[in-house]
């Protein structure tokens, strides 16, 4: 059994963001539910992936469900809110759809730090709207970052 079993049915509101200067920035996933915060930390490149991967997503959802899901940015709060405590460092997202609810499941889960326990899971119930809005904000937290990030934050050295 996981160390951690919450499901968040359904969020308030959900978003990407970030902490800290560019080449050292920290990226959250954050979620709010009855009025309470659930963080997590998240890598850069899950921020990507999960932003992609949403994309994907919602245009197959679309698809099959033949409508189009479409969302207003300038009128949405895609801003972390305090306090930003998070619960665990994710290893995974898994998305799904539940067809009785309308509504998209985005999991986060946990990397387990033994054998003999499993990380936790958290399930995230959001409407097409809100994870597309996720989509949109997790991209433009990646693209706002150094110009050129395969220096990493690394020196580079030069001899002519």
């Amino acid at each position: 059994m996981p160390s951690t079993e919450i499901n968040l049915n359904p969020v308030e509101y959900i978003t990407v963001g970030t902490i800290g200067p560019k080449g050292r920035r920290v990226f959250h996933l954050q979620a709010g539910f009855e009025g309470k915060l659930v963080s997590f930390t998240i890598e850069k490149e899950q921020a990507r992936a999960l932003s992609e991967s949403i994309n994907e997503f919602i245009e197959d959802l679309d698809q099959r469900l033949d409508v189009q899901t479409e969302v207003q940015m300038s009128a949405l709060d895609m801003d972390l809110r305090e306090p930003i405590q998070p619960l665990f460092r994710v290893a995974r997202f898994s998305l799904g759809y539940d067809e009785n609810e309308k509504m998209v499941i985005v999991i986060a889960q946990e990397l387990a730090l033994s054998d003999e326990e499993e990380g936790g899971v958290v399930r995230m119930w959001c409407t097409r709207e809100q994870v597309y809005a996720l989509s949109i904000q997790a991209m433009d937290m990646v693209e706002a970052g150094r110009p050129e990030p395969q220096q990493n934050g690394r020196i580079l050295y030069y001899w002519t």
